[in-house]
This record gives structure tokens, C-alpha cells and sequence, in this order.
């Protein structure tokens, strides 16, 4: 059994039980339901977009624990000043030590700029508790989705004025999805085995349509990636570890943008 399986396997029980104590028309009630969504797309292509996605992430199966100090308002706070495009929480709490929390204290620090619920979707009602959590974008991981729920969970999310990050690290995964104005994350990690490989993100890059936003994911650690990965259309970068495992999460990434201008 993969690392993904076995999350996959823990996270189904999760929103077993989560149903049976919760239930859409509770979610729907949310303050936070009724708010307006901020575009990913809008923020990725503005102009003088720095295509920054940072993300909050305290741990991974892969890394351990990577930051147990910096707390979610000092890092958005930090992340805002930088000028990030977007903000990625990770709320999974058994393997990447995330809570639904940390996006709703986020969320009242950051208004305009748009949040990514980064977890692992395999469940209609996942997506309407992110829309109550105060979410914009959803991340729908084809390597643990069919063809079909991609579809069925994309369609939904639309519905629900939510952003859709569709995040893939093979042609068999990409082949899932109907690439038709979509933003698709090539993961440069595999999420099976947790080996990072940027060159997946060149590959990948020229098979999606210019219709879709190209967002790449993981194991980048210099602006000059970044520079390179441009030339290949990318429009989006989503950073976590490499500002995370920093003291001052907000302040590196402040840093690495400047890098980028």
C-alpha cells in the first residue's frame, strides 16, 4: 500500500464519520457559505501577477515535522505583505498536521486574496464544507478520483462559485480530465512514492491546451525555477516547504519574490 492509499483510506473513514455528525443543510448555514469567492484564475493572470501560491504547511509523511512554531495569522499576515497570488492551507490533520481552523483564522485575515482548501477531496461533502470554511479554490487530485468524479466534483464546485485546482503528475492522470479552460497543477511530486522531479512539470507542459492555466507544484526552491518554468507557459507556482521550513515563513517569501521583479 502507497503513502496515497493509505491517506486516501484514512481520510473516507474521516467524512464517514464527519457525516454522521454534520450535514450540508449545517454547512450551508455557514456565515462564511454565503460570502463572494475570489478568482484563482483572476489571480493568476492579473498583471504583475507574482504566480506565487504559498502554502501553510506544518508537516508531511514525507518530511516530518517541518514547522511546529510559526502560527497560521503570522504566516498569512507575512504571505499578503509579500504579495502572494493565492494562499494554500492544508487542512488534512492525520498526515500533514492541518486543521479546518487554520483556514477559517486565515480567512479573517485575508479577504481579497484567493485561499486554496489544499486536502484530499474523494467526497461531494468536502467540497461544500470548503465553501463553508470560507474557501476559493478546491484541489481535486486525479491520482485518487475517476474520470468520472472529477467531472461530477469539478461540475459542483462550479456551481458553488469555487476555483478548481486539478492537480495531475502523469498523462494517464491528465488524459482524466476534459482540458477545457481548466487550471491544471502538474505535482511534481509523486504523491506513491514522494520522490520530487521538476522535470515532470516540462514534460506534462506540452500536452494541456493553452485554454488552461498552467500551475506548477512542489519542490521549487529558487526564483530562477521559477523564471525557467515561465518559458514553458506555467502561470502559477505553489511553494510550501521552501518557505515553511524557515523561521519566518512570510519574510522568505517576501524574499524570493523580490527575486522575481
Amino acid at each position: 500500500m502507497t503513502i496515497l492509499d493509505k491517506i486516501i483510506q484514512a481520510k473516507r473513514l474521516e467524512v464517514a464519520a464527519l457525516k454522521k455528525i454534520s450535514s450540508i443543510a449545517m454547512l450551508e448555514k455557514s456565515p462564511l457559505f454565503q460570502r463572494q469567492t475570489n478568482s484563482l484564475e483572476t489571480a493568476l493572470l492579473a498583471k504583475n501577477s507574482s504566480g506565487i501560491i504559498a502554502e501553510y504547511k506544518r508537516q508531511s509523511p514525507s518530511k516530518g515535522l517541518i514547522n511546529g512554531v510559526s502560527s497560521i495569522q503570522e504566516v498569512t499576515q507575512g504571505y499578503l505583505k509579500a504579495g502572494v497570488a493565492a494562499q494554500s492551507i492544508l487542512t488534512d490533520t492525520d498526515f500533514f498536521g492541518g486543521f479546518n481552523e487554520d483556514l477559517l483564522k486565515a480567512r479573517t485575515i485575508n479577504s481579497s486574496v484567493p485561499i486554496l482548501r489544499k486536502d484530499f477531496i474523494v467526497d461531494e461533502f468536502q467540497i461544500i464544507e470548503s465553501k463553508s470554511l470560507g474557501a476559493d479554490v478546491i484541489l481535486l487530485i486525479a491520482a485518487c478520483l475517476t474520470k468520472e468524479e472529477i467531472k461530477n466534483f469539478g461540475a459542483l464546485a462550479g456551481t458553488l462559485g469555487l476555483s478548481v485546482l486539478y492537480e495531475v503528475h502523469s498523462q494517464e492522470e491528465l488524459d482524466k480530465i476534459d482540458l477545457h479552460d481548466k487550471i491544471i497543477g502538474i505535482n511534481n511530486r509523486n504523491l506513491k512514492t514522494f520522490e520530487v522531479d521538476l522535470e515532470h512539470s516540462i514534460q506534462l507542459a506540452s500536452q494541456i491546451p493553452d485554454s488552461c492555466i498552467k500551475v506548477s507544484e512542489s519542490g521549487i526552491s529558487s526564483p530562477q525555477t521559477i523564471l525557467d518554468l515561465k518559458k514553458y507557459g506555467f502561470k502559477g507556482f505553489l511553494i510550501g516547504e521552501n518557505f515553511m521550513k524557515t523561521s519566518k515563513p512570510g519574510l522568505a517569501c517576501q524574499e524570493f519574490i523580490q527575486q522575481l521583479n
